[in-house]
């Protein structure tokens, strides 16, 4: 059983930066394919980007060249570094894991989740 814990959320102005940390325990977190998704009030979960095992990476077309993933296998955790943020940015942030390959951008798709983490940004 996989349990991921997302951090790093906070109230940020329009055009800052913020990162977040996904932790994981139990499981082989190198084996598993990690995304993150967001859901704003009122809206449905929105695809935010992927990172395979072996490091490849995906981004939905709004958040690209403003966002990037990166892992750390070594410490069990996934980053999210989000840069020139925007108030459309504004929701909770949740990552999300799954065993198996390709790139699949539903949740649907995704075994275990984190509980989120709150990113607002201010105009």
């Amino acid at each position: 059983q996989v349990q991921l814990r997302e951090s790093g959320g906070g109230l940020v102005q329009n055009g800052n930066s913020l990162r977040l940390s996904c932790s994981a325990s139990g499981g082989t977190f190198s084996s598993y394919a990690m995304a993150w998704f967001r859901q704003a009030p009122e809206k449905e979960r929105e695809f935010v980007g992927t990172i395979s095992s072996a490091g490849i990476t995906y981004y939905t077309n709004s958040v690209k060249g403003r966002f990037t993933i990166s892992r750390d296998n070594t410490k069990n955790t996934m980053y999210l570094q989000l840069n020139s943020l925007k108030p459309e940015d504004t929701a909770v942030y949740y990552c999300a894991a799954r065993f198996s390959v390709g790139v699949l951008t539903t949740a649907a798709a995704y075994s275990y989740w984190g509980q989120g983490t709150q990113v607002t940004v201010s105009s």
